[in-house]
């Protein structure tokens, strides 16, 4: 197994996650670390951990980066990791029993833990959101996550990678499992292979990363493929939210009472097992105040959904919006 690393001026967290890498208990052939055009010291810092570093003039976006690692990499199977993640020492592990019980497996991704590095209120929201979604996601996944993510470096070849005209951290990871899926491919999500996400997270952040790094472009995904799969972050429950987040808004903005009340418990019902979960991690307070800030989630997921469907429609006869490379796996 070759791990593969994109990384741009991240020095510090890459530091933690290669120091991790080192204590896993089975230890991949080899690591192979892309300096994305950093200005800081990741390419000294990678080195000093034996990594293979490989060096971009400018920045170039994480899925040509991630491209230009797979084809360096020697390993049969590919595992890609996060400069801003500590893979736990079973990951490997775990990852290489999937692929040794099942031939027909083409990719496993794995999950967030519940232990998020970063302290703020909004960042361990936001963490503990992507573990819940990743823990409630189907076992037969839908999608491929960069993240934690192993694929067999051939299928990952003959489907030419990343998408790279997604050139900033976007959907460039979904969009691959949905090409994978789409030319009969197998994906498995076992959420006990875990990594502690280091990143801490803003409000502002969040807001960007979210509509116009993940709902727009992902919108424009769904739209263009004409499949919405019930599951992740896009499962019915999470639809029918979003839908009950925009009444809602609407019944304050009026000031109905009555359908402020039943929108609220609509919507709470809907998430309850969510809103158990943060108590159980982080205690009662603690969910009770990421309820708000859930409701926003789904409002402006609905609005990002708008965005990218108008979007969508304006660049409806652009070659470029209805490209899908590589539809065949061997």
């Amino acid at each position: 197994m070759s791990v593969v690393m994109a990384v741009h001026n991240t020095a510090v967290m890459l530091e933690q996650s290669l120091d991790a890498l080192s204590r896993s208990l089975v230890r991949p052939f080899e690591c192979v670390v892309v300096d994305d055009g950093s200005a800081d010291d990741s390419k000294v810092v990678a080195a000093r951990y034996g990594a293979r570093v490989i060096v971009l003039d400018k920045r170039q976006g994480p899925a040509r980066a991630r491209n230009i690692g797979a084809r360096h990499a020697q390993g049969n199977l590919i595992l890609f990791l996060d400069a801003d993640v500590r893979i736990h020492d079973d990951a490997i592990g775990r990852i290489l029993e999937h692929f040794n019980q099942d031939s027909s497996l083409n990719a496993v991704i794995g999950a967030y833990d519940d232990q998020p590095a970063a302290e703020p209120f909004v960042s361990q929201h936001r963490n503990l959101l992507h573990c819940f979604t990743h823990r409630e996601g189907h076992r037969d996944a839908s999608t491929f996550w960069s993240g934690c993510g192993a694929v067999r470096r051939e299928t990952f070849l003959r489907l030419d990678g990343f998408d790279e005209h997604y050139d900033r951290p976007a959907i460039e990871d979904i969009e691959f499992g949905a090409r994978l899926k789409r030319a009969g491919g197998r994906i498995r999500l076992d959420a006990a292979i875990q990594v502690q996400h280091l990143k801490c997270w803003t409000f502002m952040n969040m807001l960007k990363t979210d509509i116009f790094d993940r709902g727009i472009p992902w919108t424009r995904l769904i739209l263009r493929t004409r499949s919405m799969p019930d599951d992740l972050n896009v499962r019915w429950s999470q639809r029918l939210s979003v839908a009950l987040a925009f009444l809602l808004a609407v019944a304050i903005w009026r000031a109905n009472v009555m359908a402020i009340a039943g929108c609220g418990l609509a919507l709470g019902c809907l998430n309850v097992r969510y809103y158990f979960f943060l108590a159980e991690r982080n205690g009662g307070w603690f969910a009770l105040r990421a309820v708000p800030l859930h409701f926003l989630f789904h409002f402006y997921s609905g609005v990002a959904f708008l965005l990218g469907a108008a979007l969508h429609v304006k660049t409806l006869t652009n070659p470029w919006s209805s490209e899908i490379p590589g539809e065949e796996i061997p």
